[in-house]
């Protein structure tokens, strides 16, 4: 991302003055963020497959639905990111 026009370097918010920092943004595509986090719930998922019998007389079954419906959206959100990153590094290359 660029831009165009010069940024602030000083924002003064009531009496206080903050310096904004010439520091680059990160590239980050959320490939890796969207792997661990969906590889968290599907290890959550089967470290709870031991304690079915108490999470059903406990009535706490949603557990295992909400690590299995994380899974699932983790895996969609898998396949997002990682064709956005094919589309940026296209881009990229194209411009």
């Amino acid at each position: 991302m660029e831009l165009r026009d010069e940024q602030p370097t000083q924002h003064e918010i009531g009496d206080r003055t903050y310096v904004v920092a010439p520091v680059q943004p990160l590239d980050v595509d959320g490939v890796r963020t969207v792997e661990v986090g969906t590889g968290l719930f599907f290890l959550a998922g089967i470290a709870l497959l031991p304690f079915y019998d108490r999470l059903v007389d406990d009535g706490h079954t949603w557990w295992l639905w909400t690590c299995a419906a994380g899974t699932g959206l983790g895996l969609l959100g898998l396949e997002y990111v990682r064709r956005r990153r094919k589309a940026r590094r296209e881009r990229d290359a194209s411009a």
